[in-house]
């Protein structure tokens, strides 16, 4: 085994060498290549060399509905629930855009103060006013982050929505990306109002059509609101089948439309991009070209992964340990490259099978 650090230097290469495999070695001379290998073949090549990567825990790969690759690493079981973080926010994404094609909220134009107006501090910024459903899904808000360093003291309240609504606005509404997980938490506490029922519960009733779909535990604040955009557990084959769903367009398997295509559509569209990344955000999904093809994905701490690209009608799930982080360390540039050796070997096979 070699070091994690000799891992994340060199698994770039062993990506690109396995796709290399795949496609059969490419040379200017005028003499045989090699044949490619059979897709299955190739992509066992790929997650062998992903092996190395030791916080990695599970890969599911299905393209068109199709498992085509399931590997759990490091002695884990792909049956495990893992703790998804920050992938939740694209299930709460979804969750209002339900709410949107219920008639329960008005859309992401509407002003959240009327609805939280009991939680709003006294003599608040004005601002506070123009701050729209929108804006939370972006995280445009403009309200001081309650992530990164910021975020234990704001899970320490007493409060958690009064707590985030009582921050002083380091931007004005729909300005810069200001990433924060109290945003996805109003959220939740807007679906629990408007639907009358705890956001675990709404979840439940909503995705109850997408099969295999199935939340775990999840923490709730002091009030009991399920805490939007983190700590929720989830198996990988249920985040799968979460990622399926927007794949196809909002649709189930057997057709049951569960969330509009023109929110999957309104998601996927850029609103923002990220300081730190500089990768594009939608609403509750991050948005980057990986290898040639336009990505959208949902990104939790640790390198928890839910990977869409429609282009190949393509489905990829990663869970990792969430006990480190996976951005300052490289961890998460390494599953990015993974993906990219998987989106080479699919768009191989596609090729020369067309």
């Amino acid at each position: 085994m070699i070091t994690r650090r000799a891992a994340f230097l060199s698994l770039p290469f062993v990506f690109a060498a396995a796709r290399s495999l795949a496609q059969g070695a490419a040379s200017a001379l005028p003499v045989p290549q090699p044949p490619a290998l059979p897709q299955d073949m190739a992509l066992k090549a790929v997650l062998d060399a992903a092996a190395e990567l030791e916080p990695l825990k599970v890969v599911l790969v299905s393209r068109g509905g199709e498992m085509l690759a399931e590997r759990a690493f490091n002695g884990r079981s792909s049956n495990a629930s893992s703790n998804i973080k920050s992938a939740s926010k694209s299930i709460v994404s979804c969750l209002v855009g339900i709410a949107i094609d219920k008639g329960l909220l008005e859309g992401p134009d509407q002003k959240i103060a009327p609805i939280l107006k009991a939680d709003l501090p006294q003599n608040p910024d004005p601002r506070i006013h123009e701050i729209t459903i929108g804006h939370l899904l972006s995280m445009q808000a403009g309200l001081g982050r309650m992530s990164g360093p910021n975020y234990g003291r704001w899970v320490a309240s007493r409060n958690w929505v009064r707590f985030a609504l009582a921050q002083p606005f380091d931007d004005d509404p729909g300005g810069g990306m200001l990433y924060s997980t109290a945003s996805t938490h109003l959220l939740s506490a807007i679906l629990t109002r408007v639907g009358r029922k705890s956001t675990l519960a709404l979840a439940r009733e909503w995705l109850a059509p997408v099969e295999g779909f199935r939340i775990g535990a999840w923490d709730r604040d002091p009030q009991g609101i399920y805490l939007g955009g983190n700590q929720m557990a989830m198996t990988a084959r249920s985040l799968l089948a979460f990622g399926e769903l927007y794949r196809n367009g909002g649709k189930t398997k057997s057709g049951v439309q569960v969330v509009s295509k023109n929110w999957v559509d309104q998601s996927w569209t850029l609103r923002t991009n990220s300081r730190f990344s500089g990768d594009g955000y939608g609403y509750g999904w991050f948005l980057r070209n990986i290898d040639g093809e336009e990505v959208k994905f949902g990104w939790g701490y640790g390198g928890q992964m839910l990977y869409v690209i429609p282009s190949l009608d393509l489905t990829v799930v990663m869970t990792s340990d969430d006990s480190g982080p996976s951005a300052r360390n490289g961890y998460r540039d390494d599953l990015h490259d993974l993906l990219g050796g998987i989106i080479g070997v699919v768009r191989q096979a596609l090729n020369s099978h067309p």
